[in-house]
């Protein structure tokens, strides 16, 4: 049987859970609706390779920095993979986004 302890943890666990799902729900509804027609109108015309370098090198630096505070020692233990991942990664997304967009 839970002890009251328990009881107030599973509470306050449960609470915290519904309000970070509700933060996230929030924000993606909030970039869905004032962030979806400030894209679109930025690249209605089309994105050159200039543009689409510059989008590119934010998207893998964002994603490097995230994976690397995710791993822990990541920014010290394994730069060299990183910087070679973060190259490859660069040059994908810098096609990709010239190529669709």
């Amino acid at each position: 049987m839970a002890n009251r302890e328990d009881i107030q943890d599973r509470k306050l666990t449960t609470g915290l859970f519904v309000a970070i799902v509700a933060i996230i729900a929030i924000a993606g509804a909030l970039l869905f609706f004032v962030g979806g027609p400030v894209v679109a109108e930025q690249v209605a015309p089309g994105v050159g390779l200039k543009t689409a370098a510059l989008i590119s090198f934010v998207m893998t630096l964002v994603v490097i920095v995230v994976m690397a505070i995710a791993a822990g020692e990541g920014l010290l233990g394994e730069i060299q993979f990183m910087i070679a991942g973060f190259a490859g990664f660069f040059l994908v997304l810098w096609l990709l986004i010239a190529w669709i967009f």
